[in-house]
């Protein structure tokens, strides 16, 4: 396990998730969110790629429809 900082809070997650499987752990739709890691953003194309390390920073903004 790993600790992170997530949307202010600090977690645990399971080490070496990518962003994806991280969204998978806390059961977000990744379609939906937007992520910045470390203070930049990560392009959804990237998802897949870019992995969680020990003391990241971790934003989250869930997009919701409405009108």
């Amino acid at each position: 396990m790993i600790r992170i900082r997530l949307n202010g809070e600090e977690k645990e997650i399971p080490q070496g998730l990518n962003v994806a499987a991280m969204l998978a752990h806390f059961d977000l739709p990744r379609a939906k969110v937007a992520v910045e890691r470390n203070l930049e953003i990560v392009p959804k194309s990237q998802f897949d790629e870019v992995v969680i390390l020990e003391g990241d920073r971790l934003e989250i903004v869930h997009f919701i429809g409405g009108g």
